[in-house]
């Protein structure tokens, strides 16, 4: 059977916000059988739910942010997707994770310190199969023309593929691989996609902080480039770390359907709001996904039923 996976232990993050500069505690902890993954944030009364569910997203401006029951006006909990990332490349179905505060930490601007915590408490194997959505027939999304073009599509695959392109005219991506191609049922989650970092450019950084965007940013947590360079000592962690931010944030736009996916995504230029319109428009369409589960891990298609190794 290819189970569905919990933490075996609870563990902790303590960080700031990209977009807010809070300070914020996380607490990730084993949950049952088909609980799914859901925020509590036990910084307000009551400590509401927030479940992950494409229908419970509610902005996309800069990152993904979900609210209670999909109301834009409830809880909310922002800046998900790296801690999302990690959770799909890991294949983790089932947490409660406790927040202090609204948004997620940003920790070092990529997934690698999320993945590092999971891991560090180990996995557990649950009692019933793990459920994926399968899709069955194409579905894509696309806006402008020209320069101004971008689309994504989801595809029939028996497994899980990414394929991303980014389009910056900027002579620093200019000089990496603008186009990446990722399996997950490789196992190389961790080491060739996880450590990924967000990034930024100088000349955007006023216009975001006068509407109260990006105060926790910084070159511990992010790729900061000014007109023709990278600014950050270390430089890049990946020759193509741009683009594999971007299949990384995909990943973790896409994980919150609420169940992992067997498909093939390919995406140019697309982004956390045009994700998750490509999520709802597949859930819209009933013929075009099922859910399916393998009984018999034989069955799942090649590297599923494998952990992803250590670091």
């Amino acid at each position: 059977m290819l189970a569905q996976t919990t933490l075996k232990t609870p563990t902790r993050a303590v960080g700031v916000g990209l977009h807010t500069g809070q300070r914020v505690e996380l607490t990730l902890r084993p949950a049952p059988e088909d609980h799914g993954i859901v925020f509590r944030r036990v910084d307000l009364a009551g400590a509401p739910l927030i479940a992950v569910d494409a229908a419970s997203v509610t902005d996309t401006r800069l990152a993904s942010t979900l609210s209670a029951g999909g109301q834009p006006d409830g809880a909310k909990v922002n800046t998900v997707e790296h801690l999302m990332s990690a959770c799909a490349g890991l294949g983790i179905d089932n947490l409660l994770i406790d927040i202090t505060a609204e948004e997620v930490p940003i920790l070092d601007g990529s997934a690698a310190s999320f993945v590092y915590l999971l891991q560090s408490a180990g996995l557990q194997s649950q009692a019933r199969s793990r459920r994926f959505i399968r899709v069955l027939e194409a579905v894509e999304v696309r806006e402008g023309e020209g320069r101004s073009l971008k689309w994504a599509r989801l595809e029939p695959h028996h497994g899980y593929t990414l394929a991303f392109e980014i389009d910056f005219d900027h002579p620093a991506v200019n000089q990496t691989g603008q186009r990446v191609s990722f399996d997950m049922g490789s196992g190389r989650y961790p080491r060739e996609i996880a450590r990924a970092r967000t990034f930024g450019f100088t000349k955007d950084v006023e216009a975001m902080r006068s509407r109260g965007l990006g105060l926790g940013g910084s070159m511990d947590n992010a790729i900061v480039l000014d007109d023709t360079r990278v600014l950050n000592a270390g430089g890049l962690r990946y020759d193509d770390e741009f683009v594999k931010h971007k299949i990384l944030d995909a990943i973790g736009d896409l994980y919150l359907a609420g169940r992992p996916l067997l498909a093939a995504y390919t995406a140019f230029r697309s982004g956390h709001a045009m994700n998750n319109r490509l999520l709802r428009a597949l859930l819209e369409r009933p013929k075009a996904w099922d859910i399916v589960q393998f009984d018999d891990a034989s069955l799942a298609p090649p590297g599923f039923g494998e952990p992803p190794p250590a670091w």
